[in-house]
C-alpha cells in the first residue's frame, strides 16, 4: 500500500513528465528575452549573413573573364596581324603582345600571364597548307588547371572564328551547333553561387547561434538555473530552440532580399516554397549546435566544433563549388548525411528553376530525419543533473 508520501511524489513525476504548453511558452518568452539583449546574437544572425554573402557573391567567381596572355607576333604578315587584332578584340582574354617568345616566357613563370599564344614565323605558309602540321602554338599555366583549359579552348575559339570570318562560308563546317542553357542562360556563376553560398551561410547561423549560445549558459551558470525548474528536458530544448529558429528565419529572409536585389539572382520559385525549405534545414542546423553545446559546455570548444563539424562539411561536401558527381564513391555516400547537400540542391532549383516537388521533397524527407537525429542525441546529453 503506498504511502501519501510515495503518490505525492508520483504526481509530481507525472507532472515534470507532461508537456506543459505554459512552461514552453515561458521558456521560449526567457529565450527570446535572453537573445534580443545579447548584441552577439544579433550580430551572428543579422551582420554575419550580409558580410559572407557579399563576400561569396564577389570575392568567390567562376567566371573567366580578362584573363591576361601574351601573343607573340612572330610573322610579319598582314594575315599573322589580323590574327593578333582578334585576340584583342575580345573580352574574355587581356592580350599582351610581343615579338619574341622570351618576353612572355618569363612572365608566364613569375604568374603575370596564365599563358600565351605564337603566331610563328611561317604563318602564311601554315594557313595555306592546312593539314600539315599545327597552325599556332598555344602555351598555359598548368597550375591552374581551369584557366588552362579555358585558355585553350578559347584560344582554338577566336581562331576558328577567325578563319570563319576570313575564308567566308565555305571554311564552315557543315554542321552548325546552337547550344541552349536552360535555368541559367547566361552563364553567370552569381546565380549558381550565391544560392548555394546561402545554404553555407545558414549552415554557420543555425550551428553557431544554439552551440555558442547554450555554452555560454553553461559558462555562466545560468542553465542550472533553468535545469533547476520544473520543465522536461524536452520543453527546455524546445524553448531554446523556437526563438534561434525565428532569428534564423529572419535572417533567410535578409539573404534572400540581398540576392534577389544586390546581386539579381531570379528567384523562379515561390517564396512559400523557400521558406518551407529553410524552415525544414534549421531543424537539422539548430540540433546540431544544441548537440554541441549539450556536450561541450563551452563557448570555444563548441565555436570550434561548429566550425569543423558544420561549415567545413557544408563548404566541402554540399555540392556548392565542387561537383559531387566527381568525388570518390565513398565520399559521396558521405555526403547524404550533410544537411547542407540537401539544401544547396533545393535552393538552386527554387531560385533558378522553380517549383519542382520531386527534388524538394526528397530533400525535405532526409533534411527532417537528420534533424529528428540531432535532437534526439542533444536531448539524450542533456540530463536533469549538473553533472557533466
Amino acid at each position: 500500500m503506498s504511502t501519501p508520501r510515495a503518490r505525492m511524489q508520483a504526481l509530481v513525476g507525472a507532472h515534470l513528465r507532461r508537456f506543459d504548453g505554459r512552461r514552453l511558452l515561458a521558456l521560449v518568452y526567457k529565450e527570446s528575452l535572453q537573445a534580443l539583449r545579447d548584441p552577439s546574437t544579433l550580430l551572428i544572425a543579422f551582420v554575419l549573413p550580409v558580410v559572407l554573402l557579399l563576400l561569396f557573391a564577389y570575392a568567390v567567381s567562376l567566371d573567366a573573364r580578362h584573363v591576361r596572355i601574351g601573343v607573340v607576333v612572330e610573322s610579319p604578315a598582314a594575315t599573322a596581324q589580323s590574327l593578333a587584332a582578334a585576340f584583342a578584340a575580345t573580352e574574355y582574354l587581356d592580350a599582351h603582345f610581343a615579338h619574341d617568345r622570351r618576353e612572355v616566357a618569363d612572365a608566364l613563370v613569375a604568374g603575370t600571364l596564365r599563358g600565351f599564344v605564337v603566331i610563328p614565323q611561317d604563318f602564311e605558309q601554315r594557313l595555306a597548307r592546312p593539314g600539315d602540321g599545327p597552325l599556332l602554338q598555344i602555351i598555359t599555366d598548368g597550375s591552374y588547371p581551369n584557366t588552362a583549359n579555358f585558355v585553350g579552348n578559347y584560344a582554338q575559339g577566336v581562331v576558328q572564328t577567325w578563319r570563319t570570318g576570313r575564308d567566308g562560308a565555305a571554311s564552315a563546317t557543315p554542321l552548325a551547333l546552337e547550344p541552349r542553357y536552360w535555368f541559367n542562360a547566361q552563364l553567370e556563376s552569381r546565380r549558381a553561387l550565391v544560392p548555394g553560398a546561402i545554404a553555407i551561410v545558414m549552415t554557420i547561423i543555425g550551428t553557431m547561434l544554439t552551440a555558442l549560445v547554450v555554452a555560454r549558459e553553461w559558462e555562466r551558470g545560468t542553465m542550472e538555473a533553468v535545469l533547476s525548474t520544473p520543465a522536461s528536458v524536452v520543453e527546455i530544448l524546445v524553448g531554446k530552440l523556437l526563438p534561434y529558429f525565428a532569428l534564423g528565419m529572419l535572417s533567410m529572409l535578409t539573404a534572400t532580399a540581398l540576392a534577389t536585389f544586390a546581386f539579381a539572382v531570379p528567384l523562379h520559385g515561390s517564396l512559400a516554397a523557400l521558406l518551407l525549405l529553410s524552415a525544414v534545414f534549421m531543424v537539422p542546423a539548430l540540433g546540431q549546435g544544441l548537440l554541441i553545446s549539450s556536450l561541450t559546455r563551452n563557448q570555444f570548444l563548441a565555436a570550434q566544433i561548429a566550425l569543423f563539424s558544420g561549415f567545413l562539411p557544408a563548404f566541402m561536401l554540399s555540392g556548392f563549388l565542387f561537383e559531387i558527381d566527381a568525388m570518390p564513391a565513398p565520399i559521396r555516400t558521405m555526403t547524404w548525411l550533410i544537411p547542407a547537400r540537401h539544401f544547396v540542391s533545393s535552393l538552386k532549383t527554387v531560385f533558378l528553376a522553380g517549383d519542382v516537388w520531386c527534388v524538394f521533397l526528397p530533400n525535405l524527407f532526409a533534411m527532417a530525419a537528420i534533424g529528428a537525429v540531432f535532437f534526439l542525441f542533444a536531448k539524450r546529453a542533456t540530463r536533469k543533473n549538473l553533472e557533466p
